[in-house]
C-alpha cells in the first residue's frame, strides 16, 4: 500500500484526491494546507483521517510514503523544499517551477538525498499517447516532418485573476502553453532553434503567443497558446506517408485518428477512467515499488530542458517574473 498526502486543497487537489480511489494499491492518508479551517473542511469532503494546518506538518507525518503538490505552480518550489528537506517522495504538479534555477536545484536536491521526484505531466503517462509515440517511432506516418498543437482559453480573465499576475507566473506560457512544448519534446527532443512571439497584457504577462521550434532534421513544430480566445485544443503529428490527429484535449484525447497517404483514417480509441491522474499516480507507485529515484516516464531530463524551453521562450516574448 503506497500513503499518499496531498498538499494545497483546491480544484486540482480535489481532482486527484477523486482520482486516486482508482489506483490500486493507493490509500490517501492525509492533507495539508496553510490553514487548518481549509485542511480540516478538504478531509472531511474527501475521507482523509489526517489533516495538517501547515506544510511543514504534512511533510513531517512519518505514515505518509509520498506527498502530490497541487498549488499554484508560484509556490511550488518553496512545497516542494519543504517535502525533499523532510524526506517525503513527491510528485509536483505542472509546470515544476517558474524558472529553470529553482527546477535545477529541487532536481539536484532529490538526487543528493535519493528521495523520488517527479513532474506531474500527466501527457507523459497517458497510455494512448504512449501508443501515439509509438506509432510514429514504428513509422506509421513515414518520416516525422512537424507537430501542430494549440491551447487556448476564451477569458476574459479580470485583473486580479492569477493568470494576470506576473508575480505568481501569471500568463497563457506556463499554465497552458507547457502542453504543447511538452508534446513536441516529447516527439522530437531538444530542438536547435526557437523562435517565439507574444501580445502581452497591461500586466506584462503573456496573453497570445507563438511559437516556433525548428530540428535540424528538418522537423518544424508549430505552437500556440492564449488567453484570449477559445481554441480547438487539438494537435497533429505529421510525417512524409501521413498525420495523426489528436482531438481535443490533446494532451488527454478521448481517441486519435491516424491517417495514412491512401488509406481510410484508422480511429484508436481510449478508455477515459476518472479524471486522468490515476496514470501518473500509478507510476509514481511503480517506480517507488521499483526503488527508482526518478520515473523513465517523466524522466528529470525532461523536466529540466522543457523547463529551459520555457525560459528561452519568455525571454523572447519579454516575461520576467521578477
Amino acid at each position: 500500500m503506497t500513503r499518499w498526502g496531498i498538499l494545497a486543497t483546491g480544484n486540482i487537489a480535489a481532482r486527484f484526491a477523486e482520482d486516486l480511489r482508482l489506483v490500486p494499491g493507493a490509500e490517501l492518508v492525509a492533507v495539508g494546507s496553510r490553514t487548518p479551517e481549509s485542511a480540516e473542511r478538504f478531509a472531511a469532503r474527501h475521507e482523509i483521517p489526517r489533516w495538517y494546518g501547515s506544510w511543514t506538518e504534512l511533510a513531517a507525518d512519518d505514515g505518509v510514503d509520498v506527498i502530490y503538490v497541487a498549488t499554484p505552480h508560484a509556490a511550488h518550489y518553496e512545497a516542494t523544499r519543504v517535502c525533499l528537506d523532510a524526506g517525503r517522495a513527491v510528485l509536483v504538479e505542472k509546470p515544476f517551477t517558474l524558472d529553470l534555477p529553482t527546477t535545477t536545484e529541487l532536481v539536484e536536491a532529490a538526487r543528493a538525498r535519493g528521495i523520488f521526484l517527479m513532474e506531474a505531466m500527466w501527457m507523459r503517462t497517458n497510455p494512448l499517447i504512449l501508443r501515439v509515440l509509438e506509432l510514429v517511432a514504428d513509422g506509421a506516418i513515414g518520416e516525422p516532418t512537424g507537430v501542430r498543437a494549440d491551447f487556448g482559453l476564451a477569458g476574459p480573465f479580470p485583473p486580479e485573476h492569477r493568470l494576470r499576475a506576473r508575480a505568481l507566473g501569471g500568463g497563457a506560457l506556463l499554465d497552458l502553453g507547457v502542453y504543447p512544448v511538452s508534446l513536441a519534446h516529447l516527439l522530437f527532443g531538444v530542438p536547435q532553434h526557437v523562435r517565439a512571439w507574444a501580445k502581452l497584457s497591461p500586466e506584462d504577462v503573456d496573453e497570445n503567443t507563438g511559437i516556433v521550434l525548428g530540428y535540424d532534421s528538418g522537423v518544424v513544430a508549430t505552437l500556440s497558446c492564449g488567453l484570449v480566445g477559445p481554441s480547438g485544443v487539438t494537435a497533429s503529428i505529421i510525417g512524409t506517408c501521413g498525420r495523426i490527429d489528436l482531438p481535443e484535449p490533446f494532451f488527454r484525447p478521448g481517441s486519435a485518428v491516424l491517417h495514412r497517404v491512401g488509406a481510410e483514417p484508422e480511429t484508436l480509441p481510449a478508455e477515459l477512467v476518472g479524471g486522468g491522474y490515476q496514470d501518473e499516480a500509478a507510476e509514481v507507485q511503480r517506480c517507488l515499488a521499483a526503488g527508482l529515484t526518478e520515473s523513465p516516464l517523466v524522466p528529470h531530463s525532461a523536466t529540466l530542458e522543457v523547463m529551459a524551453l520555457l525560459d528561452g521562450i519568455r525571454e523572447q516574448i519579454g516575461v520576467h517574473y521578477s
